[in-house]
């Protein structure tokens, strides 16, 4: 069985697209990223998720800009932290969109 990451019912959240197992809409999760949060950080406060998930909702957004214009940076990229690359390194490749999904901050040595 193939899972549907991002789902949309109009009975549902009002219509709103939201992650699979959650009542996390794609536009909350995309605030929760504009304010810092990590792909950690996420999986932390919302263990409901799941890595893939979230890259699908990252992607979501990405096809549907006009619904999430301001969540995007001027150069096309999703505001805030992204996945590393190590995070992303299991992702399926569609999901592994740079600037989308993977645009993380160095890991501090």
């Amino acid at each position: 069985m193939t899972i549907k990451w991002v789902k949309q019912d109009p009975l549902v959240l009002n219509g709103e697209p939201f992650c699979h197992n959650s009542r996390l809409t794609v536009r909350q999760l995309l605030e929760l990223r504009r304010n810092g949060y990590t792909l950690t950080d996420l999986l932390a406060e919302h263990p409901e998720l799941r890595v893939v998930g979230i890259a699908a909702a990252y992607c979501y957004a990405a096809d549907h800009r006009d619904r999430y214009p301001a969540f995007f940076e001027a150069d096309g990229s999703l505001a805030g932290p992204g996945y590393r690359d190590d995070e992303a390194g299991s992702l399926p490749a569609h999901y592994r969109r740079p600037g989308v999904v993977v645009k993380g901050t160095p890991v501090a040595t």
